[in-house]
């Protein structure tokens, strides 16, 4: 890859180390909801996020899906460390919420970097301790929350990344999301917009942001 794609790609990291992320790194630009990591797959190398949002989600033998965490910028998944360490196949999904640019590192420098330097050391570890408190979260909001309230928090999230406030998902994606329902799914929505805190159009919502 090169000087330009990493412009803007900070993280403390030693200038060597940032020479040798130059030379062994691959740069790939994913469109929105284009999938990055598929189940199943064997991971043969580390993906870290320039720009744009990822998705990390879970699919049980249902087709149900369960939404693990996003990755913003600067961010990689705890999950695909995982499996490079261990090598094992995928246990998770990863799609491109929004348009977004990602560095890809092969797999056997991991444990290279980890001996050579501080920073790239650092970053893992933080990596897995920011994922597992993300997960706590999840659980936490599966376990405790009303579905009104985590539906609240979705559409916030999401709305939050246009300025518009709009929400380009279907009933059936929230549902999935929220491992729910779509007619759950859409009668809540339908009595947060009695409410006047959003409206409803076809495959997408404008949400009032506070």
């Amino acid at each position: 890859m090169t000087k330009e794609q990493l412009k803007n790609f900070s993280l403390g990291f030693e200038p060597e180390l940032m020479e040798e992320i130059e030379r062994e790194g691959k740069f790939k630009t994913f469109k929105a909801g284009e999938t990055i990591v598929q189940a199943g797959h064997v991971i043969r190398s580390i993906p870290i996020l320039l720009n744009g949002l990822i998705r990390v989600y879970r699919i049980d033998d249902n087709g149900d899906e369960l939404l693990m965490y996003y990755l913003g910028e600067g961010e990689t998944c705890a999950m695909t460390l995982n499996c490079c360490l261990g090598q094992k196949r995928s246990e998770i999904e990863a799609e491109a919420e929004m348009d977004s640019q990602i560095l890809f590192i092969p797999v056997e420098k991991m444990e290279e970097w980890s001996s050579k330097y501080d920073s790239w050391r650092n970053y893992v570890l933080e990596s897995y301790h920011q994922r597992m408190m993300e997960l706590i979260n999840t659980i936490d909001k599966i376990a405790f929350k009303k579905l009104d309230e985590r539906l609240l928090e979705y559409l916030e999230h999401e709305a939050s990344l246009n300025e518009n406030g709009e929400i380009r998902k279907t009933h059936k994606e929230i549902a999935r999301a929220l491992n729910s329902s779509r007619v759950v799914i859409s009668r809540l929505l339908k009595a947060l917009e009695k409410e006047g805190m959003l409206k409803l159009e076809r495959n997408r919502i404008y949400y009032q942001t506070v």
